[in-house]
């Protein structure tokens, strides 16, 4: 077997120097210890001085003259540090969903080096006070103003801030500069760290946990102090105390000196999540998010490199916090869809996180009312462990759920988005001064617009999709930001009857004003929270009581806790149900569930309102139930007939181009090199080998058929087997593709979140 001699190193980790790696010859004696992530020493430059670097590839094959490649000087035994193992992490990621290494580094090590520290200069006094005195005096008599007015200043405390005296005793940095010259003061500097979590205030006061929490909680204590490491999955209905669990979890592991990474489905939990844990732990913890300045990441960044703080709270990029000595990673909320990255490398942050765990000996907890079916169908396959909560935590009861036929109001000509239930008990909250949440997973002013003489929808001219109407007088694409004013006739056919359709936010706002004019509204969406910290003041400011009715996107269900809320009301529940993916049922149950789950978490019982065209649809019918395990088991039975996952596995391929022509020619290209791969019996477009269970769909333009002036085409390939589907991508990505096709990109996306 022929040993694998050439390493590619990088030589410093910022995002300037992640695409410049350096190529090194592999001397026999490292080669057993030359992996990928190993710590190297290199000479480097012309004067072969030693500095240090990390493998980020290993080849057989040297890409210039090999008498110019230059032998690593060592493979230190002891190099297996943080960067180490976090490029071992990106090497994983990028085999097992498919990238280029430096994009996988640049998930993995996202922090620029360059941001400038702040740091807190403090003048001291060298000279005894004796001596200080003297010089002094000499000052006062050579009127040197400036220099006793800082002398006098440090006589009475001997540390004064730099930019204090600069600024407040307009003392010139000349003047601090010569008396640093002259040996009669020195300057210490200390890097400040700029810290996101505003609140200061610490209250270690622990609640009181029932049967079903303690039991968790002591079972996984008793595995983790043997030393064994599993995944768990905690299944706990909405309000049944999950974070409780993890606070418990998480101060056993820091106790041990061990740190802890909690994600977080998106920034609009940050508000109370953080809270409860700053509560708890005090200024041990830190966050990690999209909103932060570059300084602030940076910050944190190194706060956790240092061991400064045991706890780091986020969404899916907090998954790579360098943390030295990881004990234990959750992922609270686990069947979010923002787990998932939609740009390369496609990874999904439990796979990653359960991957990560068992390079560094640490323990995964996932938790949900709604797991995604992935998440269950592992536990009951007894790849995780599962865990249920059962009871709602505090004495609190699930609330009430009714389901209105929105077709039975239009037959008694309630033309209305408020069902004559929901707004009787809007107006009967407002009466007993307790607060609604009303929820409507659409953005914006209104739907699409289209023409009711003729039929023609408005569409972006550069992406394959319909302009949505905004109240500014605007057609916005969501995908490019495109724009165009409102037509008041149809472009094709003249009509005047050109209008927009559906419902957003902004209109359901302005209807409940005009319908309940003396309640104080908050909308919550994607317009209102585009501004850092405007998700918590909404939240905030809802928390206070300040406002009746909270309305708002799918942000406003997940997580957030209003004792005072004892009304949600769902305007339109089955909006999800038709979108063009397979998990639009999984994703309509878990989005009802979550939102009727906001109700009623105070002492007042609560109430929920499910207005649907489709009563009968069975995730409309076991959210009602809030049963997941009878959803669990009607969804499954239709993922096992279609061949979806989890009951199997489908490799997305997505091609594009700026020329149609070139993408299709391509994508039939990629067809033919997998069916060598993988020989067919027939040549249908959907195709099934007998001995493999291989199938394939495609190539077809992609549902979003052009983005941005670009091309998309699209080739499924569904295996039970992930490691098949994984050995057609490593393929793939060996090919050569003839020179016609300059230009064309590549994707891959293994079980997908979103349609194409």
């Amino acid at each position: 077997m022929q040993h694998l001699v050439y390493a590619d190193v990088i030589v410093d980790i910022s995002h300037e120097n992640l695409d410049k790696s350096y190529q090194y010859a592999v001397p026999d004696e490292f080669i057993s210890k030359a992996v990928i992530g190993a710590l190297v020493e290199i000479p480097f430059g012309r004067g072969n001085r030693t500095i240090k670097g990390y493998i980020v590839g290993l080849s057989a094959t040297p890409k210039f003259d090999v008498s110019l490649i230059k032998p690593l000087l060592n493979v230190p035994s002891n190099g297996l540090v943080i960067e180490s193992h976090l490029i071992h992490l990106a090497y994983w990621i990028k085999d097992t969903f498919g990238a280029t290494m430096n994009d996988a580094l640049k998930t993995v090590i996202p922090v620029k080096r360059t941001v400038k520290n702040v740091e807190k200069r403090m003048i001291h006094l060298i000279l005894s006070q004796d001596m200080a005195k003297e010089k002094l005096e000499e000052f006062h008599k050579k009127h040197n103003v400036a220099r006793a007015r800082l002398l006098e200043e440090l006589l009475k405390e001997n540390g004064l801030d730099y930019e204090t005296a600069v600024n407040k005793l307009n003392i010139s940095r000349q003047t601090i500069k010569a008396l640093e010259e002259q040996k009669i003061i020195e300057i210490v500097s200390e890097t400040i760290y700029r810290n996101p979590i505003k609140r200061k205030e610490i209250e270690n006061q622990k609640i009181v946990l029932n049967e079903e929490q303690q039991k968790i909680i002591d079972e996984v204590k008793q595995e983790y102090d043997l030393g064994i490491r599993n995944t768990y999955l905690i299944h706990g209905i909405t309000g049944s105390g999950k974070t409780e669990v993890y606070m418990e979890l998480i101060e056993h592991v820091i106790s041990q000196g061990r740190q802890v990474i909690m994600l977080i489905p998106e920034i609009a939990l940050t508000f109370q999540t953080v809270n409860r844990f700053y509560k708890r732990f005090g200024d041990r913890i830190s966050i990690m998010n999209s909103r932060l300045s570059a300084g602030e990441r940076y910050d944190q960044y190194l706060r956790a490199k240092n061991n400064e703080i045991d706890i780091i709270i986020g969404p899916r990029s907090a998954l790579f916090a360098p943390f030295s000595n990881l004990g234990l990673i959750i992922i609270d909320e686990e069947h979010e869809g923002s787990y998932k990255s939609e740009t390369p490398p496609k990874y999904h942050a439990r796979e990653v996180a359960i991957q990560r765990a068992a390079m560094v000996g640490a323990s995964v907890i996932l938790g949900s009312a709604t797991p995604s079916l992935e998440a269950y169908y592992k536990a009951l396959e007894g790849e995780y462990k599962l865990y249920q909560l059962n009871i709602r935590a505090g004495q609190g009861i699930l609330p009430r759920v009714h389901i209105v036929d929105l077709r039975e109001e239009l037959k008694k000509r309630n033309k209305s988005i408020f069902s004559e239930q929901l707004k009787s008990l809007i107006i009967d909250r407002l009466n007993k001064k307790q607060q609604i949440m009303l929820f409507i997973n659409r953005r914006g002013y209104a739907g699409f617009v289209s023409c009711r003489s003729c039929g023609h929808v408005m569409k972006c001219p550069h992406c394959d999709v319909s302009l949505t109407s905004h109240n500014n007088g605007h057609l916005v694409c969501h995908y490019c930001g495109y724009h165009e004013p409102m037509t008041d006739n149809c472009p094709a056919c003249g009509s005047r009857f050109i209008a927009a359709f559906g419902t957003g936010t902004q209109k359901v706002e302005e209807l409940i004003k005009k319908e309940f004019p003396g309640a104080r509204v908050l909308r919550m969406d994607m317009d209102t929270t585009s501004n850092k910290n405007s998700h918590e003041k909404i939240l905030s400011s809802f928390a206070n009581q300040e406002a009746d009715i909270l309305v708002g996107t799918q942000m406003i269900v997940k997580g957030h806790d209003f004792p005072n809320v004892t009304l949600v009301g769902i305007i339109a529940a089955d909006l999800s149900l038709y979108a063009s993916d397979y998990r639009a049922g999984e994703r309509t149950f878990q989005l009802l569930t979550q939102a009727a789950g906001r109700a009623g978490r105070g002492s007042e019982p609560g109430e929920v309102v499910i207005q649907t065209y489709n009563p009968e649809h069975y995730s409309i019918v076991a959210a009602g139930r809030n049963d997941y395990k009878e959803f669990y088991k009607e969804e499954m039975t239709f993922r096992k007939l279609m061949e979806y996952p989890p009951a199997s596995h489908i490799l997305a391929i997505l091609i594009t181009s700026k020329e149609d022509e070139k993408a299709k020619n391509y994508a039939y290209f990629l067809l033919k090199v997998i069916n060598d791969l993988k020989t067919s019996n027939d040549n249908d477009m959907y195709r099934i080998n007998e001995e493999n269970q291989l199938g394939i769909i495609g190539p077809t333009k992609a549902y979003l058929s052009k983005a941005k002036d670009i091309f998309r085409w699209i080739i499924y390939v569904k295996h039970i087997d992930y490691e098949e589907l994984k050995d057609i991508k490593n393929n793939l990505e060996k090919i050569e593709s003839p020179i016609e096709f300059k230009g064309v990109g590549v994707q891959f996306d293994f079980d997908p979140m979103n349609g194409y």
